[in-house]
């Protein structure tokens, strides 16, 4: 078998705040908005030019999950933990940070060394406490 990651699904509380924050802080453009008939789950697909797909889900009604405040949290729970986008270089990792914080996102983690030699990490999250990662994992 071979497979790639299509997309990741989050679930968000206000469907339109969410699509404008990640249009703009993550740069995706809409692919398309639907309705699952005979529900009240509403979605909208986005798209970044890259080819990586968020597809942020809304039920009115839908209970809060794992909020963490840090990656080390989420992963003290089992299920998703984080969205993580790699970016070219160490001081991308910088700015990308600086210009997601910028946009609204939460502090998780600010930049420093990732676990392996040579790479660096940071945390935000998006406006609703979801993890997102951001790694350079090749300099």
């Amino acid at each position: 078998m071979t497979a790639r990651l299509d997309h990741v699904g989050v679930s968000v509380p206000d469907l339109t705040v969410a699509v404008a924050w990640y249009r703009e802080a993550l740069g995706l453009t809409e692919e398309r908005a639907f309705a699952v008939p005979g529900t009240d789950l509403r979605g909208v697909m986005l798209r970044h030019h890259s080819g990586y797909r968020v597809e942020l889900l809304h039920r009115p009604q839908a209970a809060p999950g794992l909020l963490a405040d840090s990656p080390l949290e989420a992963a003290g729970t089992l299920g998703y933990g984080h969205l993580c986008l790699a970016v070219d270089t160490a001081d991308e990792v910088d700015s990308e940070f600086a210009r997601l914080v910028a946009a609204g996102a939460g502090v998780r983690m600010s930049p420093r060394p990732a676990p392996r030699p040579g790479g660096r990490m940071a945390f935000v999250s998006d406006p609703f406490g979801n993890l997102i990662e951001l790694i350079n994992r090749f300099d």
